[in-house]
């Protein structure tokens, strides 16, 4: 059991992203809730390498977005994660930028989604109790503007559009969320799992 309160299981759990190759280059970004009331969100910095965060470089920021200890510099993409935090009750988001979710995104972009239906690793995700089951990983269009993208996870999740814990930014990557750092990890572990199935089993029809 993972304890909320313990920097060192986010470090760990940010380390096992960068490890398995889906946080390269310095990319992805992470945060966990630290308190509520104020909104207080615990962040890996931007620009720093993603296997090798310690304690002393994680940052906290506010809801703002605003750095209030540390030293390091907030994400560009704060913004998404506060909205996934308020609007979606997310306790942790992990955003991972792995090969097979950044072809996919673009791949299914027209469609607006990745669908997943039949293997019993979605039972991985909350609420999912067979394989018996049909789940749609939403794609939203990428943009460098955060306000704007925000503001679209605001606008779908107002809609009672269903989220199976995670999207997608087209050409971009995925981000997953729970209601605790351990059911977010747990939830991008699966999806990222459904995407490489998915873009396995694409090939293996084109032969």
């Amino acid at each position: 059991m993972e304890h909320q309160d313990n920097p060192q299981e986010f470090l760990r759990i940010i380390a096992a992203v960068h490890a398995r190759g889906w946080a390269t280059g310095t990319g992805g970004n992470f945060s966990r809730v630290l308190t509520r009331e104020p909104l207080r969100l615990q962040m890996a910095p931007s620009g720093l390498d993603k296997g090798r965060l310690t304690a002393d470089t994680l940052i906290t920021v506010d809801a703002g977005g605003q750095v209030v200890t540390g030293s390091g510099k907030a994400s560009a993409e704060t913004l998404l994660h506060l909205a996934l935090v308020e609007a979606a009750g997310a306790g942790a988001v992990l955003h991972s930028h792995s090969v097979f979710g950044t072809v996919l995104s673009q791949h299914f972009a027209a469609a607006g989604a990745v669908t997943f239906s039949g293997y019993e690793m979605q039972k991985g995700l909350a609420g999912i109790t067979t394989h018996d089951s049909t789940v749609h990983l939403p794609i939203l269009p990428n943009t460098q503007d955060m306000q704007v993208a925000s503001d679209t996870v605001r606008q779908h999740l107002a809609s009672g559009r269903t989220f199976p814990y995670g999207l997608l930014l087209a050409g971009h990557g995925l981000y997953a969320w729970g209601g605790d750092l351990f059911s977010a990890n747990r939830h991008l572990e699966i999806l990222e799992f459904l995407l490489e199935v998915t873009y396995r089993t694409l090939i293996l029809a084109q032969r």
